[in-house]
């Protein structure tokens, strides 16, 4: 684990008002809590958890940069296929998790460009702190195009249009699954000595149950079921009456997420752009997440009605809606513009940063067209 910035004193403070709010949910709980309930209550408990309170998230000053914070280049090259996709359905665009609200500033400007703005450009966000930066955000960047936005606390019964994911999946809660000689466990969180450990029990009947005992993995091997994201994922389709469901984030197919070298799982925590694997250090400060299986999200969308229309990596999906050509409007002999962008493309596509390690998944409903994300690398085989 690497050695980790010492918080404030006020950041610790808060950190440990989680800590006793999550340590009385344990004793609830009869002294063991699923780690999904721990990643959720620290993640989103109501002015407590890591995306509910105040404290800076995304960019330099937070703990992680996301792609739209890396890019405006993102958000435009997404915008085209969005604007595809609106050319056949019309409706709306809904974004999921919003972050900061620069994908939104940069989509709807690109969105501008192309004749194709939607009617309503609608944010679906939790949080009351990052409402707020996001129509700072967006009152910055798009005050011309504000009677568009529209927030919304909940996802609607039905809609037609564009849904968009970017790093949202990643964060919603997983389960973990350790797989014994005798039989399936589930790792949840306990208390000893007043501190947060580990605990098994075994696990035997149910949703998970049922996720998991297909898996037939090694005795000793560790991982996670993100029923809450498959949850998700079904619940949009049933409610998407014609259009594209798009979601971005890190992860592999079934496979290669099981692979043998990833016997201890993904789970992965962020802090001041450093990762560890601790979730139990200063719940409240730092981000926890899990690689994303794409494959349990398709049969989600499968059993919800939707139709897989494509699978591939960021780097073959931003290619395809045009990054290269957004990069070649600046002149190469603009120096001070032309190498920032430069390097920015780079690190969106490159193999060794964003460009393979995240994958682009489409899910939907009554839309017969080729997308143009998905014309260069079709990976669907790898579900």
């Amino acid at each position: 684990m690497p050695e980790l910035p010492t918080p404030e004193p006020d950041a610790l403070a808060h950190s440990a008002r989680l800590i006793r709010t999550l340590a009385a949910e344990i004793q609830r709980s009869g002294g063991w809590l699923s780690f999904a309930r721990f990643m959720e209550m620290a993640l989103y408990h109501p002015g407590q958890g890591y995306y509910s309170a105040g404290a800076t998230k995304f960019g330099a000053a937070g703990d992680f940069v996301t792609a739209p914070e890396l890019s405006p280049f993102f958000g435009r090259a997404l915008a085209a296929q969005v604007a595809q996709v609106l050319r056949e359905t019309g409706g709306d665009v809904l974004e999921i998790g919003p972050g900061s609200g620069q994908l939104a500033a940069d989509c709807l400007l690109e969105l501008e460009r192309l004749g194709r703005l939607p009617a309503r450009y609608r944010l679906l966000e939790l949080s009351g702190e990052l409402k707020a930066r996001q129509r700072q955000t967006l009152a910055s960047r798009v005050p011309h195009l504000l009677e568009r936005i529209r927030w919304e606390d909940a996802l609607p019964e039905r809609f037609q249009g564009v849904v968009i994911g970017n790093e949202v999946l990643d964060a919603m809660p997983v389960h973990l699954v350790l797989w014994q000689e005798g039989g399936l466990a589930e790792q949840g969180v306990g208390l000893s000595d007043g501190q947060f450990s580990w605990r098994c029990r075994p696990l035997e009947s149910g949703p998970l149950f049922e996720a998991a005992a297909p898996l037939r993995l090694s005795p000793g091997y560790l991982s996670e079921i993100g029923l809450a994201a498959q949850g998700f994922v079904e619940t949009l389709g049933s409610r998407l009456a014609q259009g594209l469901v798009l979601l971005i984030d890190y992860g592999f197919g079934r496979r290669e997420y099981y692979h043998p070298q990833r016997a201890q799982g993904t789970l992965m925590c962020h802090y001041r752009h450093l990762a560890h694997a601790d979730p139990f250090h200063c719940p409240g400060l730092q981000d926890i997440t899990a690689h994303v299986e794409f494959s349990a999200l398709a049969e989600a969308g499968v059993r919800a009605g939707l139709t897989l229309h494509g699978y591939t990596t960021q780097a073959s999906f931003l290619i395809g809606c045009g990054l290269i050509d957004l990069l070649s409007r600046l002149s190469p002999e603009d120096h001070a513009h032309y190498l920032p962008a430069a390097q920015q493309v780079q690190r969106l596509t490159s193999p060794a940063e964003m460009g393979e390690l995240f994958k682009v998944i489409a899910l939907t409903r009554r839309l017969d067209i080729p997308l143009i994300g998905f014309s260069g690398r079709d990976m669907r085989r790898l579900l």
